[in-house]
């Protein structure tokens, strides 16, 4: 299997006034990058930057969920046509849409360089999508085929949850796509180590890439913390800590990294232990009071 040149941008929260202007920064971004990699992931909510300029007054969470929501098809269409023109692989980050059943999910889209995508819906909610956004749980985990295989993605709080991650393993997938967006260094290393672990537990690679800066216009994007990142095992092969890749904190930018799923399969075979075969594959027992003597 061909190694994959991976690029990860954390996204600088802007303030366009449109979809125009949120399709032109998308597309500067991307151009800096579509030389150097082959597929692109982008933050969770990045483009929730546009809530602000669409809701036409000052900051307010429901009125910019409104605008994002009814611009959501306006908005795909362009994250469609900048992975056309660049002709790479794109994983856009999120963006909340209506469902046909009146509930509003957070969805991220992989669009192939011809345009065609498929959704990896969030699961879990943070306690501000369930209770300040109204937004409702999506579908469960999937895997994506790519030309170096199967992916999968994990939407920011559901890279929190092993089992999230560990179904989209068990399909095939070697490499774990996480959007994510958080405004503090709590959030941000809460998905930082949870990323560290499920690399460390199924012996894959997880990616990370966040939203940073301080966006005071907008009252869902008022604050993003965190740097893009790559993960792998942690054991031979590999760094000692298991960081392959990463960027300064806060700072914006591309960071580019390029995996190679065979040296999983070594690590996987001849590792100094062997977390993704040892994977318990059966319920545990619940545990029994321990009896002293």
């Amino acid at each position: 299997m061909t190694p994959l040149r991976l690029g990860l941008l954390a996204w600088p929260v802007g303030r366009p006034a449109d979809v125009a202007a949120y399709a032109a920064r998308l597309d500067n971004f991307v151009a800096e990058a579509a030389g150097r990699a082959d597929l692109l992931l982008l933050p969770e909510y990045a483009c929730v930057e546009l809530g602000a300029g669409l809701s036409g007054g000052p900051a307010d969470e429901a009125a910019e969920l409104r605008a994002m929501v009814a611009a959501a098809p306006a908005v795909l269409e362009a994250m469609r046509a900048v992975a056309r023109r660049h002709t790479v692989w794109l994983q856009p980050g999120t963006l909340p849409m209506a469902a046909g059943d009146g509930r509003i999910l957070n969805r991220a889209p992989l669009i192939a360089p011809d345009g065609s995508l498929a959704f990896q819906d969030k699961m879990m909610m943070t306690r501000f999508e369930a209770e300040r956004w109204g937004i409702a749980p999506g579908a469960g985990p999937q895997v994506f085929e790519t030309p170096w295989g199967l992916l999968g993605l994990s939407v920011c709080y559901d890279s929190e949850f092993p089992k999230h991650v560990r179904a989209q393993v068990e399909a095939g997938a070697w490499l774990i796509l996480v959007p994510t967006c958080t405004d503090t260094m709590h959030g941000f290393n809460r998905i930082r180590f949870a990323c560290q672990a499920r690399a460390l537990e199924n012996q894959c690679f997880v990616a990370v890439a966040p939203t940073v800066g301080e966006a005071p216009w907008s009252a869902a994007l008022d604050t993003n913390r965190g740097f893009a990142g790559v993960f792998g095992p942690v054991d031979r092969g590999f760094p000692e800590d298991g960081m392959l890749a990463r960027g300064a904190l806060d700072a914006p930018g591309w960071v580019f990294c390029i995996l190679d799923p065979a040296r999983l399969a070594t690590v996987r075979r001849e590792g100094a232990v062997l977390n993704h075969r040892d994977w318990p594959s059966g319920p545990v027992e619940p545990p029994r009071p321990a009896r002293f003597g």
